[in-house]
C-alpha cells in the first residue's frame, strides 16, 4: 500500500507527521496544500476530512486525520522505529505528556503566533503577555525535563518531541518578528533562556530527512 500525506507549510500539525513519516523511513507521497488558495478545503479533501483540516494520511484505502492519531497509527501499522517508547507504561507517559501539552500550552502558542503573524499585537498586548508566562511555565517544565534526558520522555526520539518541535520554531519564527520584540524578551535567544531546549532543537535540526520536513514557504521568506 502507498501512504499519501496531505499537509500544509508551517502547519506544526503536518510538520509532527512528516517528522513521524522520516523517522520511520517510510516511503511516502507528500501532498503539499496551499492555504491561501483554500487547498485544504477543496471538495477532494473534504471527501478525505469533513473537517477540512490538514494533515490528512491516507495508506491504501484507510484514512485517517488529526495529528496525534496519525502518529498512533503509524505506531500500530509500522512498529519499526518506534515513537511511543518500548514499554506500555512509557507509551503511557509519552501520551500524557502529549495531552498535558495539548491542554496547557498549545491554545496560549495558537494565539500568540496568529497574533504576531496578522499584526494584533498591540490591540491583544494584555493577553498575549498572560499567555507568553503560561507558554514560559510549560518551555520550563520542558526545559528541566532536558536538562537531564536528551530526549522529552525517556532514552529515545518519540511522538512527544515531534509534537512539540514545531511548535517552538513556529514560536521562534514570531517572536523574531519586530513587533513582537517585547514579548519575546524573556524566551529569546533561546541559548540564553532555555539551553537544554535550544540543544535539543539543535538535535532534531541534525536528523536524518529533517531538510524534507522543513517547511518550504519559510526558506522564501
Amino acid at each position: 500500500m502507498a501512504i499519501t500525506v496531505y499537509w500544509g507549510s508551517g502547519s506544526p500539525f503536518s510538520w509532527r507527521v512528516l517528522l513521524a513519516l522520516e523517522h520511520k523511513g517510510l516511503a511516502y507521497d507528500s501532498q503539499r496544500l496551499h492555504f491561501d488558495k483554500q487547498e485544504h478545503q477543496s471538495p477532494q479533501m473534504l471527501k478525505l476530512n469533513p473537517r477540512g483540516r490538514v494533515p490528512v494520511l491516507k495508506d491504501g484505502d484507510y484514512v485517517v486525520f488529526e495529528s496525534v492519531a496519525i502518529l498512533y497509527y503509524l505506531q500500530e501499522k509500522y512498529p519499526q522505529f518506534p515513537i511511543f517508547g518500548t514499554s506500555p507504561e512509557e507509551a503511557g507517559v509519552i501520551m500524557r505528556v502529549i495531552c498535558e501539552f495539548q491542554a496547557y500550552a498549545e491554545p496560549s502558542l495558537q494565539r500568540i503566533v496568529t497574533a504576531i503573524f496578522s499584526g494584533e499585537v498591540a490591540a491583544q498586548f494584555e493577553a498575549l503577555t498572560d499567555a507568553m508566562h503560561v507558554v514560559a511555565r510549560e518551555a520550563r517544565t520542558i526545559e528541566g525535563r532536558l536538562s537531564r534526558e536528551e530526549w522529552i520522555v525517556g532514552s529515545g526520539y518519540s511522538a512527544i518531541d515531534m509534537v512539540i518541535f514545531p511548535w517552538i520554531q513556529l514560536l521562534r519564527r514570531a517572536l523574531a518578528r519586530d513587533c513582537a520584540g517585547e514579548l519575546g524578551a524573556r524566551f529569546l535567544p533561546m541559548e540564553k533562556h532555555y539551553p537544554a531546549l535550544a540543544r535539543w532543537v539543535a538535535r532534531i535540526e541534525a536528523l536524518p530527512g529533517y531538510e524534507r520536513t522543513y517547511p518550504p514557504h519559510w526558506r522564501s521568506a
